[in-house]
């Protein structure tokens, strides 16, 4: 996606929609916001001070590379937010053990343009506590230039594929690399068997030695630098990834043909907060029109907001990376928040694969 072309069609809404819906607020307030790392425009509209301007309520922006390191935090009080996006079965942990405050929809009247679609799943059954931010798919990223297209066919299997060791990436968290083995095995990737939890440990611990490495926000350089192939990835950083300023366009994405995760992050208000209003008039104002069509074009991840929908390129609309037809979306799931003892035994074996010493099938040198 040019940043060029964002820009010009953003100015354009913003032009249109610019400056409703935010009251400036008489007393000095900062709210502390905990985001994901690069997912909020800071250039075209350039939100978070826009939000500054518009109110004189002070945002203390951080970010976070996962929703366990994001959790850790939090519930170690070692730091206090008031507006955290967390993805789906995080908020369902989260609403359950009382770290998140149910929302005054009184003060997010902008909570209308959210479609329908995204309200009332499983991790907020009753929409109290969360308003969608994001969605998007997990698939996988490929080279074509090193990539046999045929091989697209085998789906998850192809990151067990052993044509590629040496040049395959695997999510450094555990709920996505068991969702993938999960998937690859035909089970859901909520399951609470633990005999499908122990074959998707099995079946990791048997891609291991292909694997160059586990990561998170590396594989964009690593991927377009071109030190790996074949990265399963969120959907929505394909834009960067293949066309951004630095991205690689021999760089395709596709959906396995097992099914996948389909998540959604979205703007929670910590129980914990001084400024429960504040940040309820924060979420409002990132369900603003102009707003969230400014962060769906600069984030490029798929956006819930009815109206920002229909003001985007159609070229992305169209884009079945960025919003996938009902043939994939029908073999989709939703992560929900597993039981204690399902998320205990996740923990166990994913720190046992960690551990796990293999020789690398790829290794060069001699032993």
């Amino acid at each position: 996606m040019k940043k060029l072309a964002c820009l010009l069609a953003v100015c354009v809404v913003c032009g249109a929609f610019g400056g409703c819906d935010v009251q400036p607020t008489k007393e000095t307030v900062t709210l502390n916001v905990y985001n994901w790392g690069e997912y909020i425009d800071d250039e075209i509209l350039d939100v978070n001070a826009l939000f500054e301007q518009e109110t004189g309520i002070k945002i203390n922006y951080k970010t976070f590379e996962s929703n366990e390191s994001m959790y850790t935090l939090l519930e170690s009080g070692a730091a206090e937010y008031d507006v955290v996006i967390p993805s789906d079965y995080m908020i369902g942990k989260m609403i359950q053990e009382g770290m998140l405050a149910k929302l005054n929809f009184d003060n997010i009247p902008n909570y209308k343009y959210i479609d329908e679609v995204h309200k009332g799943l499983e991790y907020d059954p009753n929409n109290e506590y969360s308003v969608p931010y994001t969605w998007g798919t997990v698939g996988i990223f490929y080279n074509k230039k090193y990539v046999d297209e045929a091989d697209l066919a085998q789906g998850w299997d192809i990151l067990w594929n052993e044509k590629y060791a040496g040049k395959i990436f695997m999510f450094d968290n555990a709920r996505d690399s068991f969702m993938i083995a999960l998937k690859k095995l035909g089970y859901s990737m909520n399951t609470t068997n633990p005999a499908e939890w122990k074959a998707a440990y099995d079946a990791l611990a048997e891609q291991k030695p292909l694997v160059q490495g586990y990561f998170m926000d590396q594989v964009f350089q690593k991927m377009t630098n071109e030190e790996g192939w074949l990265a399963p990835y969120y959907s929505g950083d394909g834009a960067n990834m293949i066309t951004g300023d630095d991205g690689n366009e021999d760089i395709g994405y596709f959906v396995p043909h097992q099914g996948t995760n389909l998540f959604v992050d979205a703007m929670c208000v910590l129980a914990t907060t001084k400024h429960q209003k504040e940040a309820e008039q924060y979420i409002n104002f990132m369900c603003r029109t102009d707003v969230a069509v400014a962060n769906a074009e600069y984030i490029c991840y798929s956006t819930p907001h009815t109206e920002a929908l229909e003001l985007l390129d159609p070229e992305v609309v169209n884009d079945p990376m960025f919003y996938p037809d009902e043939e994939v979306l029908d073999k989709t799931e939703v992560f929900i928040t597993l039981d204690d003892k399902t998320l205990k035994l996740q923990k166990d074996l994913w720190i046992k694969l960690k551990c796990l010493r293999t020789r690398p099938s790829w290794w060069p040198f001699p032993s």
